[in-house]
């Protein structure tokens, strides 16, 4: 796990974007994909930048439940706004949040990451450790599954919906065992709130009750901090 300070957002983004110029030059195809707050500044690089991603598939991590594809809050709305409405690409996918069938579509999703692969996944972390949804306790060998969301990821969604009772209480993510699949791994992480979590997953014991430790099992993670979301580890 090899772990980059940076001194903000934009810093962050341009470090990201030379690892996925290069990524690409090696013949990666598959980019696995992240919402929130952490990777905007990343998405602002791309499109800002020459890259062609128009023989570049995406698939993203997750999505709420439940909310229509054209919602603001929406992940489908978030990557229309931020990145695939100004580079195209040859396809891009995200969880099926409005299926009648939620547990086939997530057979169905793990099926599509099984046909593509990943080769390079973006992630950022949640403040109780999560990547994608997957909450604190997910099994390490999760495929893409049905998450009920907890109180402190609710709560710390709510900052893109009016009120807190709006946000989710479901969302379909990609399991920990798909994320773990990707040839190689960048994680972003901004701010104090993000310290602890940071600190645990490079510095603390693997388990699972902070899903991001995980990662030190996987040969190519980059971990992409601010001084803030960096001033626990040693």
């Amino acid at each position: 796990m090899k772990v980059i300070r940076v001194k903000n957002q934009t810093q962050g983004a341009d470090v990201a974007l030379g690892i996925l110029r290069d990524k690409l030059a090696q013949g990666d195809k598959t980019l696995g994909l992240a919402t929130g707050s952490s990777p905007e500044a990343f998405y602002q690089a791309i499109v800002k930048s020459d890259l062609d991603l128009s023989q570049v598939t995406s698939i993203n991590l997750d999505e709420y439940v439940g909310l229509p594809k054209e919602s603001p809050q929406s992940y489908h709305y978030f990557m229309e706004e931020h990145l695939f409405k100004y580079k195209p690409m040859k396809a891009h996918f995200l969880p099926d949040g409005q299926a009648a069938d939620l547990l086939q579509a997530a057979k169905d999703y793990d099926h599509l990451i099984e046909q593509y692969g990943l080769d390079l996944q973006i992630l950022g972390i949640g403040r109780n450790g999560h990547i994608g949804f997957n909450e604190p306790g997910t099994d390490f060998s999760s495929l893409t599954h049905v998450v009920d969301l907890t109180p402190s990821t609710i709560e710390a969604n709510s900052r893109f919906f009016d009120k807190q009772e709006e946000v989710p209480t479901q969302a379909l993510s990609m399991g920990i065992a798909s994320i773990m699949s990707a040839k190689s791994i960048i994680l972003f992480a901004y701010g104090s709130e993000k310290a602890k979590a940071i600190s645990g997953m490079v510095q603390g014991p693997v388990s699972p009750s902070l899903p991001a430790s995980v990662l030190q099992n996987h040969p190519d993670v980059t971990v992409i901090v601010d001084e803030a979301a960096a001033s626990l580890l040693k």
